[in-house]
């Protein structure tokens, strides 16, 4: 069986400080970067890495590989990576609720489960008014305790990342209450919802708008009884970038997965939170997902579409992502 290895690929850490693979595409990212915070390649060998999670209790990271239908874990203490899950029902977002749970979309079920503390499986949303959830995607938890989750068709479009299936719902943002089993369809105007995150006071949901032309990062208002305001377009892409899933640091500042198949694309894009790019973490390929780990919140692993990676920074993450 295949599984992730530290030397599977050839990676060439830097040798000089600071890592030059981090850039300042505006000075004021200069005050995110540590002078010896270096780009590091934890594991390699996955075909898609998604939903990196970080669990400071049991210090390790566990991501989701999509297409190959399994879940790993990471252990800080001894570097090792092993399997976590597998079969995954094709897992891709994950996250942990505020009762440290793990929270995980599934392409195969169609679904959104929560792992419970002692390894049971709790099916938090599967489906609406009778109809089918297409295949969720990445998942969000506000400090309410609700779930936000997006529900794109991608792994229904074909046999490799899920199965073949007929769409019985429009691609939508979802919010489920998981005390009493309650949803609510948040917005239905976004083509290929993908990643979403909160910004630290929880006023502004973003969510990645992945088949729009340019592709964008949109923002709605969060509305004080929890509906959203009309839709904004807060990110657009440049020409051949690619936003996928991404997390917010304490400043508002968006971590985003990036790129398309370029080294100036490839890696990690930073934006304030005003929408402005202030800076790239370079990576030899396209980036999925990023979740920010650590005692202080202030790792940010980068979950590459074939490897992992991890890199220190001068933020922490907010709770929920």
């Amino acid at each position: 069986m295949e599984t992730p290895i530290s030397n599977e690929t050839p990676w060439v850490p830097s040798q000089r400080y600071p890592d030059e693979r981090l850039r300042d595409l505006d000075p004021s990212f200069a005050k995110y970067r540590n002078m010896n915070g270096a780009v590091q390649k934890l594991a390699g060998g996955t075909r898609w890495g998604e939903g990196p999670v970080w669990f400071g209790d049991h210090r390790c990271l566990i991501w989701s590989d999509v297409p190959a239908n399994r879940m790993f874990r990471w252990d800080e203490q001894t570097g090792q990576t092993t399997i976590f899950r597998s079969p995954s029902n094709f897992s891709n977002g994950n996250t942990r609720d505020r009762e440290g749970r793990l929270i995980t979309c599934e392409h195969l079920g169609r679904r959104v489960v929560r792992t419970e503390h002692d390894g049971r499986i709790t099916v938090l949303a599967d489906g609406f008014e009778g109809k089918r959830l297409n295949s969720p995607n990445d998942v969000v938890v506000k400090s309410d305790g609700t779930i936000w989750f997006t529900d794109p068709p991608f792994g229904i479009l074909g046999d490799h990342e899920g199965m073949r299936a007929e769409s019985e719902m429009p691609q939508a943002v979802w919010r489920v209450d998981p005390a009493s089993g309650r949803m609510w369809k948040m917005a239905d105007d976004i083509l290929g919802p993908n990643g979403l995150a909160f910004s630290p006071d929880e006023s502004l949901l973003y969510v990645v708008e992945s088949r729009a032309n340019p592709r964008n990062i949109v923002s709605y208002a969060v509305r004080a009884d929890g509906t959203l305001g009309p839709k904004r377009d807060f990110i657009t892409a440049e020409a051949g970038g690619t936003p996928d899933g991404f997390r917010v640091d304490e400043d508002g500042n968006l971590w985003c997965g990036w790129g398309m198949g370029t080294e100036e694309q490839d890696g990690v894009r930073v934006f304030n939170a005003a929408g402005a790019p202030i800076g790239h973490i370079t990576l030899p390929e396209r980036c999925a997902n990023v979740c920010f780990g650590g005692p202080h919140r202030n790792r940010l692993f980068i979950a590459g579409a074939r490897s992992l990676y991890s890199v220190f920074v001068n933020t922490r993450g907010v709770a929920g992502g």
